[in-house]
């Protein structure tokens, strides 16, 4: 398992439209991706839990990838985030 975090920087957040391209792009990976805000641990390929966490622009969150290909899907996701406008 590999993590990292990663800040948000989108003007409102993980709203609908970035939460909905992030939960897309981790459905790209086989491993499992997690997502997590305080307490709050969520599944990257689910837009309602994505959206659950109401993440907040400037919030950070940490990417948790657990299978075989988690380096290039943490690689992958944090390289969409912080390209997320």
């Amino acid at each position: 398992m590999v993590s990292a975090q990663v800040q948000i920087r989108t003007l409102h957040g993980l709203h609908l439209r970035p939460a909905g391209e992030l939960a897309e792009h981790a459905l790209k990976y086989r491993c499992k991706i997690m997502l997590c805000h305080g307490d709050k641990e969520v599944s990257a390929k689910s837009l309602l839990g994505v959206l659950s966490l109401c993440i907040r622009q400037n919030t950070e969150i940490t990417v948790c990838c657990d299978g075989m290909d988690e380096e290039d899907a943490l690689a992958g996701m944090i390289e969409f985030i912080e390209h997320l406008y």
